[in-house]
């Protein structure tokens, strides 16, 4: 059962009477007369971080991927929670240290705050995260207009190059491994965006399960499709290097999650606004496609203007 169904069967009625709860079809609660937003992620050993070898830098993935929920709505993030579950190994006294010597770089880094959690004993290693900020206004998810541009940004792929390189799939030079492997771990937030992104965003989602993936989570049952040209997506030098050295497709590596970059769409008459904003705060933001009608199928377009299939579109939910 894929994760929409699931919510839509079992627990959407659950929610009626609670607005803030937005339908359970969003990534956040919003609770507009409190001004509070909150979001909750949990992540497991295995699935959405490769192993605890080094806890310093799974700490700070989660950390940066669960705030990103909240900042791709834009909002400043500033409390968080953190509940766990492991055993002696995964929590001795050495890996503790790192945990709380990365967290407090964290905070530090996005000014955000510990104020609570839980902790209980397990086998199975995982961490649950709430993360709490204030606004009267955010960008919904299902918003997106007809003739929409659709934007990107940042890059795409480098986290996924980098679980490849820890998993031994592919092999790098000491300069890129290291490169991929922090992209994977602490991938770069646009936190400059947020007191920005309201001026022209439409509807907005953070990049977590793949491009295409999150693409089809933002319009969800709205009557609408995309179209999206692979020559526009954003990847990094260092990806394009590594593709062509391997004689690897683009294709295949910009829809495989863990980017936490903002997808958004904008009105067409917001163009000038985003260019100024993106030199203005060095922030890069690409526009990689549109909106397009529901009549239309949503499709891939390559160099040569014809659509592309594509097998793999990102991480989905099932139970």
């Amino acid at each position: 059962m894929h994760e929409f169904q699931l919510i839509k069967n079992y627990f959407q009625k659950l929610s009626i009477k609670s607005p803030s709860a937005l339908n359970l079809s969003d990534d956040v609660f919003f609770d507009k007369k409190n001004k509070l937003v909150v979001s909750v992620d949990t992540y497991i050993e295995g699935n959405h971080f490769l192993d605890f070898k080094k806890p310093n830098l799974v700490i700070k993935k989660i950390i940066r991927s669960s705030i990103s929920d909240i900042i791709c709505k834009g909002v400043k993030p500033k409390y968080y929670f953190i509940s766990a579950s492991g055993n002696k190994k995964t929590f001795s006294k050495l890996n503790l240290s790192k945990i709380s010597k990365s967290l407090n770089e964290e905070q530090k880094k996005y000014k955000i705050f510990l104020s609570g959690g839980d902790t209980i004993f397990s086998n199975k290693l995982s961490f649950t995260i709430i993360s709490i900020g204030f606004t009267d206004k955010i960008i919904y998810r299902n918003k997106a207009k007809n003739n929409d541009d659709i934007y990107i940004t940042g890059n795409l792929g480098d986290s996924y190059m980098g679980l490849l390189f820890l998993k031994k799939k592919i092999k790098l030079n000491k300069l890129l491994g290291k490169y991929f492997t922090n992209q994977y771990y602490m991938p770069d937030l646009q936190i400059g965006l947020i007191g920005q992104i309201k001026k022209f965003a439409n509807t907005s989602i953070d990049v977590s399960d793949g491009l295409l993936a999150d693409l089809e989570k933002m319009i969800n049952s709205q009557k609408i499709s995309y179209k999206i040209f692979l020559n526009k997506i954003p990847i990094s030098n260092n990806l394009k290097k590594v593709l062509v050295k391997n004689k690897l497709s683009k294709i295949n590596y910009i829809s495989n999650g863990d980017d936490y970059q903002i997808l958004f769409t904008a009105s067409k008459d917001k163009r000038r606004i985003i260019e100024r904003i993106s030199s203005k705060y060095r922030i890069k933001i690409t526009q990689i496609g549109s909106i397009e009608s529901f009549a239309k199928k949503s499709s891939i377009i390559n160099s040569k203007n014809t659509p592309i299939g594509l097998k793999n579109k990102g991480y989905l939910h099932k139970f």
